[in-house]
């Protein structure tokens, strides 16, 4: 079997106004992605997501006029040779961000077309699946509307109402765009309406997301306010580039700190371990390599006692490579009733409006009564992607 095409999409999906958030770098007024379609002279075709979330036009460039040569012609069913012969190519200058986030899609779809080719889940090419669904959180809690509505806390418990409505039982929000003062009124008021909405002596797992909005001194004194509030982890706390300010916010604080949705490959991550900045890590699977990068990460990690949560962002795409990902996970660490949250993985469900993520596949994945995703069971990806939905928010 042989590649003999291989075609980038940019697809942006503009949100209305009012569907328009924040976090703490920038706002968000778009939807969009980067995908990836590889064809074979066997009639296969596999699809990939490249990228995370920021401009996907540098991403599909790379794809097009500096991977697409070098692989056209390859048997994508060498997944491991396609990934180091690309990586090596690029290793002197793009180590981080677009070249790698554009191997990533590469590598995704080339998992896909290997488990249509073998009539296997990809899962079950990963070395089997432990769970058939996995336990999804809300992705949510952004800041909504202009400058003088972000600190509504009572639109932000009408959120998380909405959110238990809707079957989630765990929640992650956003800080970073406020004063810690208001930052952690918003942390307290989603924490009381979660505690509301929870069966009597239950507490559902709450997570709070800085996006990297801290220095380490003001990192910890928001950390001491999550600790009163039984945060599970405290997501990106300083920038990604101080490993130092990480290592300082993990050490003084006594609650779980998670971060690597910016990082780029097993060795960014082997630096975060090895220097003791993370007890979660948070690789995307667009972005750090794709799938089988993101297996070295995982392995890596249960070697440092670092748990893995992955960072999940994208479209449909990006849905379906995590759910093969996180079925093919251990609990970490075993025990004879692994428990989500504890040691049982779970899945980043963004709750923010995103057609790509909610139209694109013919069957899009969907929360279940008991709060949690299946995991797909038909060959490679197991999913179908709607063309038409991919020319509707192509360029025009």
């Amino acid at each position: 079997m042989k590649v003999v095409d291989v075609q980038s999409y940019v697809l942006k999906s503009p949100l209305a106004e009012q569907e328009e958030f924040y976090a703490s770098q920038e706002s968000f007024s778009e939807r969009s992605s980067c995908l990836v379609r590889i064809e074979t002279d066997s009639g296969l075709v596999g699809w990939g997501e490249a990228g995370l979330w920021g401009a996907p036009e540098p991403v599909a460039a790379m794809i097009d006029h500096v991977l697409t040569p070098r692989i056209t012609g390859m048997n994508p069913l060498h997944v491991d040779v396609i990934w180091e012969k690309l990586y090596a190519h690029i290793r002197d200058w793009g180590r981080q961000g677009t070249a790698v986030e554009a191997i990533s899609g590469v590598d995704i779809a080339c998992w896909d077309i290997a488990g249509q080719a073998l009539q296997q889940p990809i899962h079950a090419l990963l070395g089997g699946a432990y769970r058939d669904r996995v336990k999804a959180y809300a992705t949510g809690g952004y800041y909504k509307g202009g400058p003088e509505k972000w600190a509504d806390t009572g639109a932000l418990a009408a959120e998380v109402e909405r959110h238990v409505a809707t079957g989630f039982r765990a929640l992650k929000i956003k800080v970073g765009l406020l004063s810690v003062a208001e930052d952690l009124a918003r942390v307290k008021a989603a924490r009381r309406a979660l505690d509301a909405c929870a069966p009597s002596g239950e507490r559902f797992p709450y997570m709070v997301d800085a996006n990297h909005a801290y220095p380490p001194h003001i990192a910890i004194a928001v950390g001491r306010g999550l600790e009163e509030e039984d945060t599970l982890w405290f997501e990106e706390p300083v920038i990604p580039e101080d490993r130092r300010g990480y290592r300082q916010v993990a050490e003084t604080l006594d609650l779980a700190i998670a971060g690597g949705e910016c990082e780029h490959t097993r060795f960014s991550f082997r630096d975060l371990m090895l220097e003791g900045c993370i007890d979660i890590a948070q690789p995307d699977i667009c972005g750090t390599g794709g799938i089988s990068e993101t297996v070295k990460i995982a392995t890596l990690a249960q070697t440092f006692g670092v748990q893995v949560y992955p960072h999940v962002w994208g479209s449909g795409i990006a849905l379906a490579a995590a759910l093969h990902f996180i079925a093919s996970l251990p609990p970490s660490p075993h025990s004879a009733n692994p428990l989500p949250a504890l040691n049982e993985p779970m899945l980043e469900f963004d709750r923010n409006p995103n057609p790509l993520r909610d139209t694109l596949l013919r069957e899009p994945f969907t929360l279940e009564d008991d709060g949690t995703v299946l995991i797909p069971q038909r060959p490679g990806l197991g999913i179908e992607v709607d063309e038409a939905v991919v020319a509707q928010y192509g360029p025009q």
